[in-house]
């Protein structure tokens, strides 16, 4: 990998340090030359108009003047954003400019206001961005379209009759079966909501906050799910993920507060959040059953996401209603300061 910096970002080759975690890339720090880059190497996918649609809405967002930061493709010396990998099986890779910041840490709960804010102002200013291409990720309402493998066939029995390996999760791949076939019904009449440019996949993973004050946050990352969606999914998408955390309820309030500055959603969109909230972990599931059928990811991932998602089930039902009537009350204490 350094022979390919070297060749192609010739100025920016220095050593590279693999990091952790993420489960859709590999990703490396470069350091050298008196600067540092991120480079990443898309692995799930060889579909180069996914990534050059991501790469058009981040050039359009440095653009802007945001009081956080996105990430900034670097161009190569052939002045494109990607180079395919010929040697690591045509995988596409790119390299961004190093933004200073920490992930927040687990304890960390100080920064949802801030985050609440950067994705209202985000929402706000994606809106207006024309990418000029089209997106390939379809929106998260078309379920049945965007994981081809998981037919209602083929997820039924999957749920309800699982490989040895996923055996003793029965009950788990049960009640995610029936909150994919509860949410079945539900998809149609989402269509008509707002549509508009979303990230797609906001939460505490895919942010930095501050090195000095970590209840600011400082950049907003990985835009790879970026697409042509509902204006309401992300908000559904960070509240999702919001339920079950110490101190919910103050972290939901804090989050609704910062995001209601900028976004003003409609009763409409508002009714359909738990909705929503749903779509996403049902999302989740289809996005891992997919990566097991194709043969990505071996059964222990699809283990240990089904244990959470159906988790994540458990509470988003006792929990939602609480969060839609936060989300109200502070939507409703922003339209009457305006």
């Amino acid at each position: 990998m350094e022979t390919i910096v070297s060749k192609v970002w010739p100025e920016w080759r220095g050593a590279l340090e693999k990091r952790s975690g993420g489960w859709n890339n590999t990703t490396y720090i470069v350091n050298g030359s008196g600067r540092k880059g991120v480079l990443r190497i898309y692995d799930t996918h060889r579909d180069r108009g996914k990534i050059e649609f991501e790469h058009a809405v981040l050039l359009e967002l440095s653009k802007l003047s945001l009081p956080f930061g996105t990430p900034l493709p670097v161009r190569t010396v052939d002045g494109a954003t990607l180079v395919q990998l010929e040697e690591r099986g045509g995988k596409y890779a790119c390299l961004f400019r190093y933004m200073e910041g920490d992930s927040p840490a687990e304890q960390d709960s100080g920064y949802y206001e801030s985050f609440g804010a950067a994705a209202g102002q985000l929402s706000t200013v994606l809106a207006g961005i024309d990418p000029v291409l089209q997106p390939v990720y379809r929106p998260y309402y078309e379920l049945r379209q965007a994981y081809p493998l998981c037919t209602e066939e083929t997820v039924r029995e999957l749920c309800y009759n699982p490989p040895e390996a996923l055996g003793e999760l029965k009950a788990e791949l049960n009640r995610l079966y029936q909150a994919y076939v509860n949410i079945a019904d539900s998809l149609k009449e989402l269509e008509t909501l707002p549509h508009q440019l979303v990230h797609g996949d906001l939460n505490a993973s895919n942010l930095l906050v501050d090195t000095e004050d970590h209840s600011r946050v400082a950049a907003l990352l990985d835009f790879e799910f970026c697409t042509y969606d509902l204006r309401a999914m992300d908000a559904a998408v960070i509240l999702s993920g919001l339920l079950g955390l110490p101190e919910e309820q103050r972290i939901v309030r804090e989050f609704c507060l910062g995001f209601s500055r900028s976004v003003t959603l409609t009763d409409e969109e508002l009714t359909a959040i738990p909705v929503l909230m749903l779509l996403r972990k049902v999302d989740v599931f289809l996005h891992f059953a997919s990566r097991y059928l194709e043969g990505t990811d071996g059964a222990e991932v699809l283990q240990e996401q089904t244990r959470m998602l159906a988790a994540d089930l458990i509470q988003l039902s006792a929990g939602t209603a609480g969060i839609l009537d936060i989300l109200r009350e502070e939507q409703e204490r922003a339209g009457s300061t305006e």
